[in-house]
Formats: structure tokens, C-alpha cells, sequence
């Protein structure tokens, strides 16, 4: 089981018969506001609520990889773009939709909606 922490904190249980263990994987040093995981479990986004957006190998023991940090324009919310697990695409409250290449945070292209949009 995965789960993030108010301080940015990103904590695993590994869970087995009535034994658990807590594991820190990694810390984003901002709260974290949604977690993604790709659509083959590989790779989880990190999302904090400052514009920072982090990818993750819950496989690999190491820190989260930092693929964008735009404190301008904070993200509402990110998700990976399918088919596949190359591309991100990010909401942000002004409402700007943004697509990102996630091996090295490379801005693709853009969508304003011209309009504010909410999270529900």
C-alpha cells in the first residue's frame, strides 16, 4: 500500500499476514495533492498542490524524479496520457491543459479553456 503524508512524504506498507513494515520512499518536500499511477503500475506521478510534479519506480529504491515545477501556475491535477506511459497531461486552475513528455519533463503542447476550472 502506498500513501502520501501531509509533508510531502511518500510511504509505503508492505502488508503480510497480520505483519506490516513502513518504508519511506521518498519525499517530494512539498504536500503532496493527488498520486497517478501509469497504466501499468510502473511509474507513479506525484503531484503537490505548489506545481510540482514528481514521477516515481515503485520497483527501484530511490528518490523521486523531478519532471516539472512550475510555481505559477499551480496544477489541479495530472494524469498520464494513454495508450502507453510517455506522455503526462496536466489541468491547471486558470485552465490550461498541458501535455508533457515524462522522461525529461519537455513541454509537447497546450489547451486553454478559458476558463477557471475546480477539482472535485
Amino acid at each position: 500500500v502506498l500513501f502520501s503524508a501531509q509533508e510531502g512524504i511518500l510511504f509505503l506498507y508492505h502488508i503480510e499476514d497480520l505483519q506490516y513494515e513502513k518504508k519511506i520512499c521518498t519525499d517530494t518536500l512539498q504536500p503532496i495533492s493527488s498520486l497517478r499511477f501509469s497504466p501499468d503500475y510502473t511509474e507513479l506521478l506525484l503531484i503537490t498542490d505548489q506545481g510540482k510534479i514528481s514521477a516515481y519506480k515503485p520497483t527501484h529504491s530511490g528518490e523521486a524524479v523531478k519532471l516539472l515545477d512550475t510555481c505559477s501556475s499551480c496544477f489541479l491535477a495530472a494524469d498520464f496520457l494513454t495508450p502507453g506511459d510517455k506522455y503526462c497531461v496536466s489541468v491547471t486552475a486558470s485552465g490550461e491543459i498541458q501535455v508533457w513528455f515524462l522522461e525529461d519533463g519537455t513541454y509537447v503542447s497546450k489547451l486553454n479553456l478559458n476558463t477557471e476550472v475546480h477539482a472535485t
